[in-house]
């Protein structure tokens, strides 16, 4: 799933065009329109109280229930009405999706409908989306929460859970199998989690509209920092993140491997000095070894810019560019970092033009070569030519490549000399010393015979 597509974001409206009515509609043609109205509403209605049926009987046709507050007939539910749904909700194996939004709860219905609903081995998805929910929502759910077996994804976009909710929220969902949560526009200015107890299988987390500043920030890099981190997917469009937000996600993500998309749109305070961290996070071109450690994991980095007024907000284009172009090796080289490394390298360290490009940018101001050992040259040559042609770069080291290999060949020719002489001189010292034993022995038999005499003579 890319940031391209937003799948995340509810609460589009429905409906006809008003321009089309014409105000030429005669009497019999509006009791028509009238007459066709009131018959959708009486069929919506017998649906809903078809699918509270099956629900009841534990029917497997109804895996769904959708209910919008623009459904009369569910506001007139009584709070023994919502509590007998989430028994029956309960009890039933088959129901996967719950869809109440638009204003069709309230927290004093959903602590009714929790009153019943306590457990779940069978719903997966539940969308609470625009309803107002507040803490007291969120504490109505908890049993739910913690007794659902097979959860997998909640959305909850456009309440009221502030920060105290979404902390709340968090600590319930623990111990839940939860893959997708989606908590935008929400209110929420501080994350206070312990990381200890983030969902271990959340892959998705969208926050996007709320007011997560530097503190938040600190928060996700901790848990970004896990060497167990299943999060895939992070959106924080549109909040207060500045350039020392980026700073500290921009650090965590130095060694996180799972980490695909981070949306940092719509955030004001990142200025060009921000989006050059981000750039650098994924093609550090400062050096050889800076680039192949980059981060390679990431596929979709900030790879939109949001227009306002018809203007384009905070973002540089060429930033933006050079960020898309590394986060595409990545998508290419998916799950492949070394592989995504070396193209960096090839791509951007042996493209001169590029390189220009991304060393203004980053303040960079020596050579690549100068990293490069002249014994590599000649695989250095062959591969810009391979993969860039007769340019710019592999036409200035061909010229120079010969004298570049008559040093190198020269510099083998004395080590070579060195070395053969090197062995010559320790054999010469080998038979010196096989020769100075051999002498201090003859000197010390003559020693002997000397002595041998000079006894005899005095006896």
């Amino acid at each position: 799933m890319d940031s391209d597509s937003d799948p995340f974001d509810y609460g589009l409206l429905e409906g006809g065009d008003d321009s089309s009515s014409e105000a030429s509609l005669d009497e019999a043609e509006e009791e028509d329109d009238n007459s066709s109205s009131e018959a959708s509403v009486d069929n919506q209605e017998e649906d809903w109280l078809a699918d509270l049926q099956r629900i009841r009987e534990n029917n497997s046709i109804t895996s769904r229930i959708h209910g919008r507050g623009e459904h009369n007939f569910l506001h007139n539910m009584t709070d023994e009405e919502w509590e007998e749904l989430g028994r029956d909700m309960s009890n039933n194996t088959h129901l996967e999706d719950v869809h109440l939004d638009d204003g069709a709860l309230n927290d004093h219905k959903i602590s009714f409908l929790f009153r019943g609903l306590t457990k779940s081995n069978s719903i997966e998805d539940i969308n609470f989306c625009s309803n107002a929910l507040s803490v007291q929502g969120v504490r109505s759910m908890v049993p739910f929460l913690q007794n659902a077996a097979n959860f997998s994804s909640m959305y909850l976009v456009y309440n009221n859970l502030l920060s105290e909710g979404f902390n709340e929220l968090f600590r319930a969902l623990r111990n839940n199998p939860i893959e997708i949560l989606n908590c935008s526009y929400c209110g929420i200015c501080s994350i206070q989690i312990d990381i200890a107890s983030f969902p271990r299988n959340l892959t998705y987390l969208m926050l996007n509209g709320n007011k997560i500043s530097t503190d938040g920030c600190r928060v996700l890099a901790k848990l970004l920092q896990e060497e167990d981190s299943t999060l895939a997917h992070l959106q924080l469009r549109k909040n207060k993140i500045g350039d020392e937000g980026v700073a500290i996600l921009v650090d965590a993500l130095q060694n996180n491997k799972s980490l695909g998309t981070l949306d940092l749109r719509g955030n004001d305070g990142i200025s060009k000095q921000g989006q050059i961290l981000l750039l650098k996070l994924v093609n550090d071109i400062s050096c050889i070894k800076a680039t192949l450690q980059s981060n390679h994991t990431l596929r979709y980095l900030n790879d939109k810019c949001i227009i306002r007024d018809g203007y384009p907000l905070n973002v540089d284009e060429e930033i933006q560019k050079q960020i898309n172009f590394a986060t595409k090796i990545n998508r290419n080289h998916d799950g492949n970092p070394d592989a995504a490394g070396r193209e960096k390298v090839i791509q951007t360290q042996l493209h001169s033009a590029r390189r220009s490009e991304l060393a203004d940018l980053q303040g960079v101001d020596h050579s690549v070569f100068s990293e490069i050992d002249a014994l590599q040259l000649p695989e250095v040559l062959a591969l810009v030519g391979r993969s860039h042609g007769q340019g710019e770069l592999y036409v200035a080291l061909k010229s120079v490549v010969m004298g570049l290999f008559s040093s190198v060949n020269m510099i083998e020719c004395i080590q070579q000399e060195r070395d053969f002489h090197a062995a010559k001189v320790e054999e010469l010292d080998a038979k010196l010393a096989t020769m100075k034993e051999a002498a201090v022995a003859v000197r010390n038999q003559v020693d002997m015979v000397f002595q041998s005499n000079k006894r005899r003579r005095q006896t």
